[in-house]
């Protein structure tokens, strides 16, 4: 192993670490409707807990209507069951086959709640990329202390990690702000 292995390996955990805030981000509900707050429903699929997504075809009927149209008639009540039951503050209606999710528009209070779950989700993957910054510059001193590289190598490549670190903090910082200010927006 080389230090731009380490780099190198370090830089793709990273990526993965803002992907999956990414992921939690877009799951944060905001005034509008998206499909994407219905991504972690699981429905009872004859016995075997299934994402919404692999039963139903979600579709946007407006601006604050998400509809949920089963590919079987048989799981219309299982599925209104199951976003019932997600905790979402959701309230599903069923019109023939095709299942009505109207979301309500967020109070200030709830609006401000959602912040903070923003924040909590940042706050975790900052931690999450400060933990792999130390394995990194674990991998550096183990390579030192086998004599693969010299200190002044291992120096170098601290700073290059460091940098990516601050790089991808900085992406964190950005992505909240961003989604902070769409919750926000009345």
């Amino acid at each position: 192993m080389t230090i731009a292995d380490v780099k190198k390996s370090t830089e793709q955990k990273m990526i993965k670490s803002i992907e999956a805030l990414r992921a939690d981000l877009a799951k944060v509900r905001t005034g509008r409707a998206h499909t994407g707050i219905l991504d972690h429903v699981q429905v009872d699929y004859y016995g075997s807990p299934t994402q919404l997504s692999q039963v139903a075809n979600l579709t946007l009927i407006d601006a604050r209507t998400i509809g949920v149209q089963p590919y079987e008639k048989k799981m219309l009540a299982a599925v209104e069951k199951a976003i019932r039951e997600a905790d979402l503050g959701l309230n599903p209606a069923t019109q023939g086959e095709l299942i009505r999710v109207p979301t309500p528009p967020l109070t200030e209070e709830r609006r401000k709640e959602m912040v903070k779950l923003v924040k909590s989700e940042a706050e975790d993957t900052k931690i999450s990329i400060r933990n792999i910054r130390r394995d990194a510059n674990e991998g550096l001193k183990k390579l030192v202390k086998d004599k693969v590289c010299s200190e002044d190598d291992e120096r170098r490549g601290q700073d290059d990690i460091q940098k990516l670190t601050d790089k991808f903090v900085a992406e964190v910082d950005k992505l909240v702000a961003d989604k902070e200010k769409e919750v926000l927006t009345v």
